[in-house]
């Protein structure tokens, strides 16, 4: 019963910082996309078009933005990155579509830094 609350609070606490980083996004005049695509090689948080540019957000939370940015591993990157390009396969100039991929990081506070272009498709 215990670990059923905790893993709903820490869905719960997902959604409310991705929220919150739309929101982030969205006030510098950026539109949302997409929350929560998924494609065939995973999910993506947030997609955010700036302009022509689509820009791809890992969302991570946790006490600290040190300890949220510990969250992403490699293999996560990875499917971010299949995602993306699946993604990108739909948009009318396919991969030749500027793009980027970033981290951004809630810590207990609510507080947001968004880590830009943490690689490159």
């Amino acid at each position: 019963m215990q670990r059923e609350f905790a893993g709903k609070q820490a869905y719960l606490s997902g959604l409310a910082a991705e929220a919150a980083v739309a929101r982030h996004y969205g006030r510098d005049g950026r539109r949302i996309a997409a929350q929560r695509w998924r494609g065939r090689g995973g999910e993506i948080d947030l997609i955010v078009r700036d302009g022509e540019k689509v820009i791809f957000v890992e969302v991570k939370s946790s006490r600290s933005h040190d300890r949220a940015a510990l969250a992403l591993s490699r293999r996560q990157l990875w499917r971010i990155q299949q995602a993306g390009e699946e993604f990108l396969g739909h948009e009318p100039r396919g991969r030749a579509t500027p793009c980027r991929v970033d981290l951004a990081l809630v810590d207990g506070q609510g507080r947001i830094e968004v880590i830009e272009n943490i690689s490159m498709m």
